[in-house]
This record gives structure tokens, C-alpha cells and sequence, in this order.
């Protein structure tokens, strides 16, 4: 069989999607006569008879129908091909690396990236999780144009968009201490019992500790949300960002022990990005989105608080 030809391959599937040669000229903006040769030169070319012409209208024969559904994926991975080098030459990016660390709350995010890369279907996004020191370790190896998390903001490698902030509160679950606890508790009163931590991922660890006491047992856990299940099966205590547990604390299942020993801290959360690094025209299209996303919410909450003043 000779090498096909992709005029060729575009033709048989117009006329396989069209129903006749003359509407598939018309769709490919070609003679009639020229998309008949063209049918009948693939045919020879495969030993194939690819269309029944008996009828009044033409239709694909069974082996026609089998090659046109391996011919339209091929044509489509070549279609993508040519999107592909498109954007090469364009400088727009294929593919955005996008970290969310361990303390971004998920599904606000996840829907405002929803709704971003709808606009931008020819660039992939590929989000990835990262915890404590692995989301700006990620930044800092130029492996991640974008990350969602806490950033000292006196750091001048890196660019910050406020989003939100949260207090990290240390919490017990009912039962899990032996004794009546205060807001005098102390961290000698809390050596004895298992402090559950996030798992840190980042390659080359921190001196930073967050909120370890010395000489306690401790278990290590993926991200919050697991951390948060062994608090609320009594396995461990720890501190959790506010936002994550806000219905258990209202209904009781989880105690703040916050106090003068454990005043928790409030964390600011941001997308973050480095300055040094190059940022393609998407990447720079997000950063402005996101910009004007924090804008919005600001306005959508002052507007809620300004409801709530009124009610009261």
C-alpha cells in the first residue's frame, strides 16, 4: 500500500460525514470531480471499497464505517498537532502547571480555574498538590508557574495576589482529653498525647516548625482533610485551618483549646508566582483574572456583611 495522503483521508471523511461527494466539496470548498478522485484514489491505495455508491445517496460500506472511525481519531490527533504548533509559534503555553497547597480552600479555587481554562482550551492545566515547604520549593525550581498557598510577603522573589486569610485553630475532639481543659492549657499537658502534622513534601525541609512540642508523639499525615478525620476520631489533636472547620466547631464535635499557650496563627493565603521566571500569555491572562476574581469577592463580601448589618 502506498503512503496515504492526507488530502485524501480529509476528503473520505467529509463525503462519510456529508453523505455525498457534492456537500462534501462544498464543506471543503472543492470541486465535486476532484473529491470523487480523491475518494477512489484512497480506495485503491487501500484495497479498500470504503463507499456504497448503488443507492440514490452514498453510505459507507463495513469496512468504510470501521477505517472512518480510525481515520476521524487521526485526523483529530493531526487537527490537535497543528493547534499544538500554533501556540508554539503563537508563545502561547500548551500546558499550565498550576500547585495547590495544603491550606487553599479547594472548591473555590477549583471553580474559579474551571472557569478560566474554558476560555483557554488549547492550554492544558495541570494542577498538582503540594504541602507546607513543597508548593514555594516548586516556584523556586521553575517547577510550577503558579501556586495557591502561604508566602512570607517580604520575600521579594515572589509576586502575591491576596486572597484570603485563615486562623490555623488547635482543636481536640470531645473526649479526647482525661481531664477538664481551659484556655490555661499548657504544651506540658499536651506532651503526653499524639500531635497529628501535615506530611511536608517539599525535597530540602524547612528549620521552620509549625507549632510542634518538643518531645511529643507525633503522626504525619497527606493533607487537612485527613488530618482533620483522625482529630474527629479522637487518634490525634492538631491545628486546622478555620475554614475547613467551621460546621464542626459550631456543632460541637471539635473544641478550640485556643489560648495564651496556643494562640494559633493567622495565615494569608495567595496565588503566588515568581518573579524571575517568564510567564506566557496565558499564564499572564490568569494572573489578571485572578486579580480581578479577588476584587469580586472582596465586593461580594462586603456586600454580604452590609446585609447582615441591616438585619440585625
Amino acid at each position: 500500500m502506498d503512503r496515504i495522503k492526507l488530502h485524501d483521508l480529509r476528503c473520505f471523511d467529509a463525503v462519510a460525514t456529508n453523505g455525498s461527494f457534492q456537500a462534501a466539496g462544498a464543506a471543503l470548498n472543492r470541486s465535486h470531480p476532484s473529491v470523487f478522485a480523491a475518494v477512489a484514489r484512497l480506495e485503491q491505495q487501500l484495497g479498500l471499497t470504503l463507499f456504497d455508491r448503488s443507492g440514490y445517496r452514498v453510505g459507507l460500506t463495513e469496512a468504510g464505517r470501521t477505517f472512518h472511525e480510525r481515520a476521524r481519531l487521526t485526523l483529530r490527533e493531526l487537527d490537535l498537532l497543528q493547534t499544538y504548533a500554533d501556540q508554539l509559534v503563537g508563545g502561547e503555553e500548551v500546558v499550565l502547571r498550576v500547585v495547590i497547597g495544603d491550606l487553599c480552600p479547594r472548591p473555590s479555587v477549583l471553580q474559579m480555574l474551571s472557569g478560566f481554562f474554558a476560555k483557554y482550551p488549547n492550554t492544558r492545566l495541570h494542577l498538582e498538590y503540594e504541602a507546607v515547604g513543597g508548593p514555594l520549593e516548586r516556584l523556586i525550581d521553575d517547577n510550577a508557574d503558579l501556586v495557591f498557598h502561604r508566602a512570607d510577603p517580604s520575600d521579594p522573589r515572589f509576586e502575591r495576589i491576596e486572597l484570603s486569610t485563615t486562623a490555623m485553630v488547635p482543636v481536640v475532639a470531645p473526649g479526647f482529653l482525661p481531664f477538664a481543659w481551659t484556655k490555661r492549657i499548657t504544651p506540658e499537658q499536651m506532651r503526653p498525647f499524639t500531635q497529628c502534622v501535615i506530611r511536608d513534601t517539599a525535597r530540602r525541609s524547612s528549620s521552620e516548625s509549625f507549632f510542634l512540642i518538643d518531645g511529643a508523639h507525633r503522626c504525619t499525615v497527606p493533607d487537612q482533610m485527613m488530618k482533620k478525620e483522625l482529630i474527629l476520631h479522637r487518634l490525634a489533636w492538631g491545628h486546622l485551618p478555620a475554614w475547613l472547620i467551621e460546621d464542626e466547631l459550631r456543632d460541637g464535635r471539635l473544641v478550640s483549646i485556643a489560648g495564651p499557650n496556643f494562640p494559633g496563627r493567622e495565615e494569608s493565603l495567595a496565588a503566588i508566582r515568581h518573579r524571575q521566571h517568564a510567564h506566557g500569555p496565558v499564564a499572564e491572562a490568569l494572573w489578571l483574572h485572578l486579580e480581578a476574581w479577588r476584587l469580586t469577592r472582596r465586593a461580594g463580601r462586603g456586600s454580604q456583611r452590609m446585609r447582615e448589618k441591616r438585619r440585625r
